[in-house]
């Protein structure tokens, strides 16, 4: 129904003019550099008598950060905004919060808004944690004894009490965020906006965060748009999600579904070839050259469901002949915690003297991660495994989803660890049996 959105937006774009240097010659003469002076000169006296803002640079070109994005959202409604760096993210949520206007569209927001876009939003440096609590709150239009009713939730949550007189300004960035979460969250607006800054806390704070996001949209009906780079998050968060490429709306709908058009199209590729961007360390005997996920059928795959086979195929490269090497695979999540390290002399697999280009493949019989984003570090090393002879630390990225013969009625969102654990259960009371499985 009509009454229950309360954002609109309408083909919002965002334009800014930038400078650009033009390249300079080596050797430039006295009069061009005056007649180049001259018409900047004139260009930004033009700029400031029309109102423009004055750009620095011997050219200007214009850049949308954001174009003919149109979108609805209800109610009690979980947002997911995903998209690369510079996609127009932080852009749409600034015009949202009332940060910055659009260059054309418009946007109708039906209810009190809080957001949290970067570290620190609101607070005043010299100003104390308490004086900041109330100073936010002002903000975010609430009264002072509506702040002086959650004073107490706001810092439990943000476990800062043996700060809470010191001034912000010696707060480290994991303080502060964990503060201005704790303002945002706790002084109950109708709609709540969270950027990537939940990035900057410990993994801990990250699951409360992303728990209290999920009572205030399920528990309290109210309205949460949630930016992040964690696929595991947003698709046990959120019910729908947006995906923006290059400023343009690329996709909306399914969470789920969403995260897997943005798995396909955002360059985290089935298989990934070395393109000088992968972490590597190692002597370079060796040199990995791409990896490639493929599910059961041995077709390309990045989003496994819980339980599915998982296969992880390596090629590398040995310049000179190499006896016995050990191939190996790791998998860590998305904040850097070592899940498995895989390797091949587990098995006690010999080779033999290697040369030249080889293959390698690990299969995961059944995927048991909990739903997230993994990484996978292929390495190989010498046969002791005393050096690396190369260590690729990002190679590739995938995504483990939940099914329903994994997790069965169990809050994926509030599930603690990496690893689903098969267990049997029996459970009595006073010499009686009461369940058991």
């Amino acid at each position: 129904m009509a009454n229950d959105i309360v954002i609109r937006a309408k083909g919002l774009g965002k334009k800014y003019i930038i400078g650009q240097q033009a390249e300079r010659e080596r050797y430039v003469a006295l009069r061009d550099v005056l007649a180049r002076g001259a018409w900047n000169a004139w260009r930004k006296t033009a700029d400031m008598a029309r109102g423009r803002a004055i750009i620095t640079g011997d050219t200007v070109e214009e850049f949308w950060a954001l174009k003919d994005v149109s979108f609805e959202v209800k109610r009690g409604e979980v947002l997911g905004i995903i998209g690369r760096n510079g996609a127009g993210k932080s852009t749409l949520l600034k015009i949202l919060s009332r940060i910055t206007e659009p260059s054309e569209g418009r946007v109708a927001i039906k209810g009190r808004m809080a957001s949290l876009l970067e570290v620190g939003t609101g607070f005043h440096p010299e100003l104390t944690g308490r004086e900041n609590i109330y100073l936010n709150g002002a903000i975010l239009g609430m009264t002072r004894a509506e702040i002086k009713r959650k004073f107490d939730e706001i810092v439990a949550f943000a476990q800062l009490e043996k700060f809470l007189d010191t001034p912000v300004k010696r707060y480290s960035s994991g303080m502060y965020v964990r503060l201005a979460f704790a303002v945002a969250a706790h002084l109950e607006p109708e709609i709540l906006v969270v950027d990537e800054v939940l990035a900057v806390g410990d993994v801990e704070f990250q699951k409360r965060c992303l728990g209290k996001m999920q009572d205030i949209a399920t528990g309290q009906g109210r309205t949460v748009l949630f930016v992040s780079h964690n696929m595991g998050a947003i698709q046990s968060l959120c019910g729908s999600a947006i995906v923006l490429e290059q400023g343009r709306k690329a996709f909306q709908g399914n969470a789920e579904k969403a995260v897997g058009f943005y798995l396909r199209e955002a360059n985290l590729n089935a298989e990934v070839q070395d393109s000088g961007n992968w972490l590597r360390t190692g002597t370079g005997e060796a040199r990995i050259l791409s990896v490639r996920l493929e599910d059961d059928s041995g077709s390309p795959q990045t989003q496994f469901r819980m339980g599915e086979p998982l296969i992880i195929v390596v090629k590398v490269h040995f310049p000179t002949e190499i006896q016995n090497p050990t191939f190996g695979v790791n998998i860590i999540t998305d904040t850097g915690i070592m899940v498995s390290e895989c390797r091949s002399s587990h098995y006690q697999l010999r080779v033999g003297g290697t040369i030249g280009t080889v293959e390698y493949r690990v299969r995961i019989e059944s995927v048991t991660l909990y739903p997230r984003t993994y990484i996978v570090g292929p390495w190989v090393s010498d046969s002791a495994n005393l050096s690396d002879f190369d260590l690729v630390r990002n190679a590739a990225t995938f995504l483990v989803t939940s099914s329903r013969n994994f997790l069965s009625g169990a809050h994926v969102d509030a599930v603690h660890g990496v690893s689903f654990i098969p267990t049997s259960w029996k459970i009595s009371k006073l010499g009686d049996m009461v369940s058991s499985g």
